[in-house]
């Protein structure tokens, strides 16, 4: 199979079940964005062996359970409602936000309490695994710009919305366990001449 078919060419693709849609349709822009959290997700599991974490706190092991699990919620969400198609798919399970929350429970167990805002950084795990939280926000947001014009499968949402959560305390995590402290926001800095 030829990894290029020009079929995309003009602006349109194919959704499961065979219907051509926009490049930009609602449905189309949900899976993309939830295709580019998988590759942050990546990126970020790619630090792990230079941060020497990869057996403290099991992050490794969510974050190639995510990537999995995100395959199947792409899927379902470029399977249009009734799509014949996505009988086969694998389903997205709510116990899998439930799964997260008791990681982010350990984690938090682990760390001193959020008294404010940090900003995104610290070591390069840290700032891999709060950009990934970012790109799973952008995620969320589209499923949900989706699910406003049509059903999105209900587990879906509560799972982007709690892997969005356990990257944010990932990150805090990662760099506790690394010596460095969180970037924390100065409101009064930047207030200066550009």
């Amino acid at each position: 199979m030829k990894i290029y078919t020009k079929a995309g060419d003009g602006g349109e693709t194919r959704l499961l079940g065979g219907v051509r849609v926009s490049k930009d349709d609602a449905r189309v822009e949900a899976y993309g964005a939830v295709d580019e959290l998988n590759a942050a997700l990546g990126a970020a599991a790619a630090e792990i062996p230079r941060s020497g974490l990869d057996a403290d706190g099991g992050l490794g092991a969510v974050l190639r359970a995510a990537q999995q699990r995100l395959f199947a919620v792409g899927s379902r969400l470029a399977a249009p409602p009734g799509a014949s198609a996505a009988r086969g798919l694998p389903p997205v399970e709510p116990a899998w936000a439930e799964e997260l929350e008791r990681s982010i429970d350990g984690w938090e167990a682990r760390l001193q309490p959020l008294r404010q805002f940090v900003l995104p950084g610290g070591t390069p795990l840290a700032a891999a695994l709060h950009r990934a939280r970012a790109v799973c926000r952008r995620a969320e947001r589209r499923a949900v710009a989706l699910h406003r014009r049509e059903p999105v499968e209900p587990a879906i949402l509560p799972y982007l919305n709690r892997l969005g959560d356990a990257l944010f305390v990932a990150a805090r995590l990662a760099n506790a366990l690394a010596g460095a402290a969180d970037v924390p926001w100065d409101p009064g800095e930047g207030r200066g001449p550009a």
